[in-house]
């Protein structure tokens, strides 16, 4: 049985990385657990929309994440989006119906092949625990698609009332719930079998609802994602888990107030 320790002092390094992919810089915070002496399990969490958890009192929640954690670290690194977000963020190969998206594979290349190999030199210790990569909305989206299509990188994917109702078709024009892309990509691929799932909504992110069943969207595309990796015998509550705040809206206090729950569940006690 863990023990209490002592609060853990987390140092928050804002650095940029020139991306050969994106074609610019990228800006993002690396909150360090101070006096890490190596022989700790070393955890990472990657996060989109770092911009957002700029907002949060973020070092604070890390600090309380490590209370219950005698010799586990986590380190994290807040990904600050760009005036491409929307563009950057997405399914890798698959825009959106307006186009959005186009530029996602450039974005994931520069997680994969730039981002992890830089920040894995930066702190120089080995990762020994989880690797989670998480995000907000349609950061949330990307994600997902970033941490499902590459399992040698990561073992936790984290969603905040993710964008999961990214579609091929306007609504407009013929849509039907085959034409969400997240859907469709975790019905005909697959990820490491101990891949682990946390998804939040709230009772309030949204009004829209599109099959009028009186559940908003975000919730309703939230439970297809439950059904489509259950239907890729993953388990609730093991593999998977689910929280819906009541009252919680599609903002960052919402998303700052479960991201404790978040850190307790992704990363090993």
């Amino acid at each position: 049985m863990y023990t209490t320790i002592l609060s853990v002092k987390i140092n928050t390094i804002n650095l940029i990385l020139s991306s050969t992919f994106l074609k610019r810089e990228v800006e993002f915070d690396l909150y360090l657990p101070e006096g890490i002496l190596g022989n700790e399990k070393i955890e990472l969490l990657l996060l989109n929309d770092g911009q957002d958890v700029a907002k949060m009192n973020f070092a604070e929640i890390l600090t309380q994440a490590h209370v219950n954690k005698r010799k586990n670290r986590l380190i994290v690194v807040a990904i600050k989006a760009s005036a491409e977000r929307v563009m950057e963020y997405g399914v890798v190969g698959e825009p959106d119906f307006k186009g959005r998206g186009g530029k996602a594979d450039e974005y994931s290349n520069f997680i994969i092949k730039e981002l992890l190999p830089f920040v894995k030199k930066k702190i120089a210790i080995p990762i020994t625990g989880r690797t989670a990569f998480a995000g907000f909305s349609l950061g949330g989206l990307s994600a997902f698609d970033i941490a499902w299509n590459n399992p040698s990188s990561f073992d936790v994917i984290g969603v905040f009332s993710g964008a999961f109702w990214w579609r091929k078709k306007d609504l407009a024009n013929g849509y039907t719930d085959d034409d969400r892309i997240i859907h469709a990509l975790i019905d005909h691929t697959s990820t490491k079998p101990n891949m682990k799932f946390w998804l939040m909504t709230g009772t309030e992110d949204e009004k829209a609802d599109r099959n009028k069943n009186f559940i908003i969207d975000s919730i309703d595309d939230t439970i297809d994602v439950i059904k489509a990796l259950q239907k890729k015998n993953y388990k609730r509550t093991s593999d998977i888990y689910y929280y819906e705040k009541v009252g919680g809206k599609h903002d960052v206090p919402t998303w700052a107030s479960v991201m404790p729950a978040f850190l307790n569940w992704a990363f090993e006690n």
